[in-house]
C-alpha cells in the first residue's frame, strides 16, 4: 500500500500541475519504500534530492501560472511554498552532513504537507480558473 494513495480529490483541473502533483507524490512513495526497505542512505539521499529539486521546478512553474492568470493569492502561495523548501533543504543538509537519519517523522512531514497543500492552497487556485472561465 502506498505511502500517500493519490485520489480524485487531489486533482486542481489543471492538467500540467495535476501530473506534477501526482509525480511528487509518486516520488514520495519511492521515498518511503527505501526508508521501510532499509535502502543504503546514499540510495535514499538520491531520492530525497529528487524530491526536492522537483519540487522547485514545480514551485516554479505553479508561481508563473500564477503570475499569468493574476491570481490573487499568489504572495500567499508562494510563501508556502518558501516554506516547504527551507524545511526540505535544511533537512537535506543535515542529512548530508550526518546531523540526520531518515525517520518516520521526516516522511510524515512531508506526506502531510504535500497533502494540505494541494488538497487546500492549490484547489484554490483551481477554483480560481474555473471561476474566471
Amino acid at each position: 500500500m502506498p505511502f500517500v494513495e493519490w485520489d480524485t480529490s487531489f486533482n486542481t483541473g489543471i492538467t500540467q500541475f495535476d501530473e506534477h502533483h501526482q509525480h511528487l507524490v509518486d516520488l514520495l512513495n519511492k521515498t518511503y519504500d527505501d526508508y521501510i526497505l532499509g535502502a543504503p542512505d546514499d540510495a535514499f539521499g538520491a531520492v530525497l534530492t529528487g524530491l526536492i529539486e522537483y519540487a522547485g521546478y514545480h514551485f516554479d512553474a505553479e508561481a508563473s501560472w500564477m503570475r499569468e492568470h493574476s491570481y490573487p493569492k499568489l504572495t500567499e502561495h508562494l510563501r508556502e511554498h518558501d516554506s516547504f523548501v527551507l524545511k526540505a533543504t535544511r533537512f537535506q543538509q543535515d542529512f548530508q552532513n550526518g546531523n540526520v537519519s531518515i525517520s518516520l517523522d521526516v516522511l510524515t512531514f512531508l506526506k502531510t504537507w504535500l497533502k494540505h497543500h494541494i488538497l487546500e492552497s492549490d484547489a484554490d487556485y483551481g477554483r480560481f480558473i474555473r471561476q474566471a472561465e
